[in-house]
């Protein structure tokens, strides 16, 4: 049986996941990439270093997300979600970017050697981490499917 997800299941599967896949398009070019992400009800949050995924989400900021749970061919969801790129740029918006992140992210980790020691530091300092590019992406519209047999 093929279906809608309903909105509390669309919201569900974007808050119990942490990696989908980010949709830009620049340049007459579109590319898609996986992406670590926090949710928060309204942003998915994001760290990044330079490269061509920012370079096209500057010049255009519209993107799609996409995000699944497959337990096999035959039974899945999945949720597509329209929204704009935004930069954190100041300190303040970095640091909460990044926590928001991290508060999700790290829970889940499950050894030593997946944890980058600049996220994990004993004095709470993400340096490293907040050299790269701390984004968030405005979710406008949100459209989920499912498989189930």
């Amino acid at each position: 049986m093929l279906g809608d997800l309903k909105n509390s299941q669309i919201e569900h599967l974007l808050y119990s996941q942490v990696i989908g896949r980010i949709g830009c398009h620049a340049d007459d070019m579109t590319y898609i990439v996986p992406i670590t992400y926090a949710y928060d009800g309204t942003y998915i949050y994001g760290h990044t270093k330079e490269g061509m995924k920012v370079d096209m989400m500057r010049k255009n900021p519209n993107v799609c997300l996409e995000v699944d749970v497959i337990d096999n061919i035959s039974n899945w969801r999945s949720v597509i979600a329209l929204g704009k790129f935004e930069e954190l740029k100041t300190s303040e918006e970095r640091e909460m970017g990044m926590q928001k992140l991290m508060d999700r992210v790290l829970p889940i980790m499950t050894s030593e050697t997946t944890i980058h020691h600049a996220m994990t530091d004993s004095h709470g300092e993400y340096a490293e981490a907040m050299q790269g590019i701390v984004y968030r992406i405005r979710l406008t519209e949100k459209t989920g499917r499912y498989e189930k047999r």
